[in-house]
């Protein structure tokens, strides 16, 4: 079956467009020509800085025949009736349609309208025009005198050409021709635009691939990523230094160009006295460079490692010229933040101007500022100091100052160091060590690569920090819905549970303002958490009841119920559950009262009366199991009635 090549080529497309907008194009692609009668094998998407393009393989190459079949009125309808089905059908007079007879309603008539299946081309010709036309960019542009004329095309930047290119090894390649706002599809592309100013000629994928490598363009956005990540640590080793990984923008950076090309640049050295994420972030954000440490010593060095998107003649000075600069005035200004933090934070003040700020800094039109968010996290965190064993005077102290990093020129300049700059502040202005570290790690965990805080201090500010956003959000009804979440309520959810399940905390929800609504929300995530962690969705739904409000004690019960069914006790006590449970439920249906008390006195074997003693005994154990919530113990003990319910279902009728 035939392949098809499909790219579409235009000015630059941003890097974090890219990546959704080619899996979006597969998507609207094969979704059109499968709606439209064809099939296909596989659908990869590929991009660029310059160009979506997809590999269809495995295309049929016709669209099946149809038979439309149309139920029309009976035969003695009246007559507008059946004119209106004609109509309908597509039918010039009654002939053309059958007669069908029903058992129930007699004769009626059938049109049986044949659809001639089409050939693949012209479906595809068809879907892409309105694709690229109706194309959900989130931002797009017109261009040219066509922009002049309403309806004309939008897309992101100014599309150039469109290469489709159909067909297979056994059957000539041929251009599947259409044309979109004055653009006509062809065979042709087009290499890096630097090193390459002709057209090239393709046919297939493969050919393509090639085609572009020679003119210096890498299609695969991941090899892309291996050939920075390879060059860069190569270039770093060959001058005894070692590359700071960072996944997110090598990603970033594998998106800004179709030919990478590692360098290596200095600044000055005296900017080593920033904090090394300052320098980190400040070489990321601006430059979207790397950092670099040195192999002996792990230290920072005043090195970094930059990605440049072509081979040029001079070797890359000009380049390595111009992101230098770049990177010494980006760094001045941090030093320059730097510096008037620390300033701030040694005098006098301290951290009460910055605080002071914040009560005049909106946190949410409907819940005040930073500074109202302050006193009630301040107010959560009193309530949950004595569950924690956490000291309340540092407690309190660690909630006066976790956001006052907020205020300082650094975190206003680089909102991502909001935590990390207040621990280090708080350490300059001699804050004792449990509240520096408070301060820093309130805000974890962002993600689930993230450590949770596990110091006393530290997990009492930072659950009151995920509650108080919890609480007070629900309560202006502000939910996350679908996929709308702007203020992480479901990352501070997972937030919560994962501080209390790795913290092993037993706390009550409900104790802190957290409402049924609000429970159900955890119920969601603890549940989708616990999935991941490989627990069966049965066992958790049986542990989890509508007012389940302690996480930890949750957890506990499924670990239990999870070890007793993996054991062999534990499913046949299961078994023998639902064989008795199938037999008493037969019985209620008959009107059989099962409440009624037990008459030891009719026991007339062996195997009634040793389990009626067993059960007796069993829930003994159990009670006084469950009054300590050892619910391993309690599930032990259940496991003992193995024995007795075999023998009773065995030797009793």
């Amino acid at each position: 079956m035939p392949d098809l090549l499909l790219e579409l080529y235009c000015e630059e497309i941003p890097a974090r467009m890219q990546e959704k907008a080619a899996h979006d194009l597969r998507s609207l692609f094969t979704n059109a020509i499968v709606d439209g009668g064809l099939t296909y094998e596989a659908a990869t998407p590929y991009w660029t800085p310059r160009r979506l393009t997809l590999d269809i393989r495995g295309i049929s190459k016709r669209s099946a025949d149809i038979v439309d079949e149309r139920k029309g009125p009976r035969v003695d309808a009246p007559e507008k009736a059946i004119a209106g089905f004609l109509r309908a059908a597509g039918l010039a007079d009654v002939s053309e349609a059958e007669v069908e007879t029903d058992p129930k309603k007699g004769d009626f008539y059938v049109a049986k309208i044949n659809k001639p299946g089409r050939d693949a081309e012209a479906i595809i010709a068809d879907v892409i025009p309105p694709l690229v036309n109706n194309f959900p960019w989130p931002k797009s542009m017109r261009w040219g005198e066509a922009s002049k004329n309403a309806g004309s095309l939008k897309w992101v930047r100014p599309l150039q050409s469109i290469l489709c290119s159909f067909g297979s090894e056994n059957d000539e390649f041929k251009t599947i021709d259409f044309e979109i706002s004055g653009i006509k599809s062809g065979n042709l592309t087009y290499g890096h635009r630097f090193h390459s100013s002709e057209p090239i000629k393709v046919k297939q994928f493969d050919d393509y691939v090639a085609a572009l490598e020679k003119t210096k363009v890498v299609l695969d956005a991941q090899r892309r990523q291996d050939i920075i990540l390879s060059d860069a640590k190569n270039l770093a080793f060959a001058q005894g230094l070692e590359l700071v990984e960072d996944k997110a923008l090598l990603k970033e950076v594998a998106n800004l160009c179709e030919w990478p090309v590692a360098l290596i640049g200095t600044y000055n050295e005296s900017f080593l006295e920033l904090p090394d994420a300052v320098i980190q972030l400040t070489i990321k954000v601006n430059q979207k460079c790397f950092v670099l440490k040195d192999q002996a010593t792990s230290k920072l060095t005043n090195k970094f490692l930059l990605v440049a998107a072509i081979e040029a003649s001079d070797g890359g000075s000009e380049i390595i010229k111009g992101n230098q600069k770049v990177v010494n005035a980006r760094l001045s200004d941090a030093q320059f933040f730097w510096h008037s933090d620390l300033d701030l934070i040694q005098s006098n003040d301290g951290f009460n101007a910055w605080v002071n700020k914040l009560n005049n800094v909106t946190f949410h039109a409907k819940l005040g500022s930073q500074g109202e968010r302050i006193n009630r996290i301040k107010t959560m965190a009193a309530k949950l100091a004595p569950a924690i064993n956490a000291d309340l005077k540092s407690v309190e102290r660690a909630c006066h100052i976790a956001k006052a990093d907020l205020s300082s020129a650094m975190v206003y300049e680089f909102p991502e160091l909001q935590g990390f700059m207040g621990r280090i502040y708080a350490q300059k202005a001699d804050e004792p060590a449990d509240i520096a570290e408070a301060v820093g790690a309130h805000y974890r965990p962002q993600g689930p690569s993230d450590d949770v805080p596990n110091e006393n201090t530290s997990i009492a500010v930072a659950l009151a920090d995920k509650l108080d956003l919890l609480t007070q959000f629900w309560a202006i009804d502000e939910k996350p819905t679908g996929s709308k979440d702007p203020f992480a309520l479901r990352r501070a959810t997972l937030g919560v549970i994962r501080i209390i399940l790795e913290n092993k905390l037993s706390l009550s929800l409900s104790d802190y303002a957290v409402d049924q609504d609000l429970l159900g929300f955890f119920h969601e995530r603890l549940k989708g958490y616990l999935k991941d962690q490989g627990l069966r969705h049965d066992l958790i739904d049986a542990v989890i009841s509508s007012d389940s409000d302690d996480i930890y004690d949750i957890n506990l019960k499924l670990e239990a119920l999870n070890n007793l069914i993996s054991s062999d006790d534990g499913v046949n006590l299961l078994a023998g559950f639902k064989r008795a449970n199938n037999i008493l439920n037969a019985e209620a249906k008959k009107g059989a009262t099962l409440d009624t008390p037990i008459n030891e006195s009719a026991f007339n074997a062996d195997e009634e009366k040793a389990l009626f003693a067993s059960l007796n005994t069993v829930k003994q154990k159990v009670d006084s199991a469950l009054a300590q919530d050892d619910f391993k113990q309690a599930v032990m003990a259940l496991a003992g009635l193995r024995a007795p319910i075999d023998a009773f279902f065995v030797n009793i009728l």
